[in-house]
């Protein structure tokens, strides 16, 4: 938990925060980073190298096998402290203050921010902290677009890219759709200012027609610059007197999805439902899909990189797997000349 990271932060200094980076870099290659490989990226004595990873796995920040050979993993807590101390070094944040919401695949935190020309008071944000790694990784297959049709990643990787992912169209698509403004990112966490209101599924609308359009009007703007949201429904907009707010955007797909028709009309489905179900509005569905589309259809966003992007991604999945199996090849060959009448094993068994 964040909590547990703040009670440890200030003891952290820049050593500890290079052997952090390192077991990050290192776990690319390897299920457990070897402390060889952790003394070349650290440069540091192999005492003080250990007296130090000692303290990080006493903090719970960092995991220690030596089966079947020395070697060390990130907690999600060390993903955070490293997330902080970069959102900290930016000025994105000045302090972070209590979760305020927390889902399967993500938690929340208050924090504030100096302002940048050092008038006013701070200003208030959030920080989302992508937690897709702690979940099924099946699961998260089945669902995210994103991962591709890899069989094996990194938690971390999975994490990171969730959160790459979501600030990069946030990015785009503000202020022309109305999503909290992004401020910053680092590995699996967000800055951004904090979503005005409170959540469509928690509130009684007064007007809830005028709402229902607003909604849709985001819909169809976000749809005009080729984008859609692809898990929107009353648990993912924010509505106040101002408006409202679409937020949760990891999910995404561009309109040349193969299935970008049946996911939009999912999409405006849910909050039909909602609307009829709470406020008894009838919209039929046909004819609203019909408008949400009937604007002017820009190029998605300038996402032509996104998508070489993406495949670039892919392939970096497919050279991490290639390498863990020479990895674990090795490994099995070295175990049966040492010890001929052994089975064969898998690493991750221990």
């Amino acid at each position: 938990m964040i909590d547990e990271v703040l009670k440890v932060f200030g003891k952290l200094d820049a050593k500890d925060f290079r052997i952090l980076t390192g077991i990050e870099i290192g776990m690319k290659h390897f299920e457990w980073v070897p402390i060889e490989e952790l003394n070349k990226y650290t440069k540091l004595p192999f005492d003080k190298l250990e007296y130090r990873l000692k303290k990080l796995v006493r903090e719970k920040l960092v995991v220690r096998t030596t089966q079947p050979y020395e070697g060390f993993q990130i907690y999600f807590e060390g993903y955070d402290a490293l997330a902080l101390n970069a959102f900290v070094k930016r000025k994105s944040i000045s302090a972070i203050g209590n979760e305020i919401g927390v889902g399967k695949e993500s938690v929340i935190y208050e924090a504030i921010r100096q302002p940048e020309l050092a008038i006013g008071g701070p200003l208030p944000v959030i920080i989302k902290f992508h937690r897709e790694g702690r979940t099924s990784f099946k699961q998260i297959k089945r669902v995210r677009e994103h991962l591709g049709e890899r069989e094996h990643f990194s938690w971390i990787y999975a994490a990171r890219l969730a959160a790459q992912r979501e600030y990069e169209i946030m990015s785009k698509l503000y202020p022309q759709v109305s999503v909290p403004k992004p401020l910053d990112q680092n590995r699996h966490a967000i800055v951004m200012e904090l979503a005005k209101g409170s959540l469509l599924s928690k509130t009684k609308l007064v007007d809830p027609e005028w709402y229902l359009d607003e909604i849709l009007k985001q819909v169809k703007i976000t749809y005009s610059r080729g984008v859609i949201h692809a898990d929107l429904s009353e648990y993912n907009i924010f509505v106040s007197e101002e408006g409202v707010q679409l937020i949760d955007w990891p999910q995404y797909v561009i309109l040349e999805h193969p299935h970008a028709d049946e996911i939009l009309e999912r999409d405006v489905s849910n909050i039909l439902t909602h609307f009829s179900r709470k406020y008894n509005i009838k919209r039929e569905l046909e004819k609203v899909l019909e408008e949400v589309k009937s604007g002017e259809k820009k190029s998605s966003v300038n996402l032509d990189n996104d998508l070489e992007r993406v495949k670039e991604e892919e392939n970096y999945l497919e050279r991490v797997k290639e390498e863990e199996n020479d990895l674990q090849r090795v490994k099995k060959d070295n175990v049966k000349k040492e010890n001929p009448e052994t089975e064969d094993f898998e690493d991750g068994n221990f």
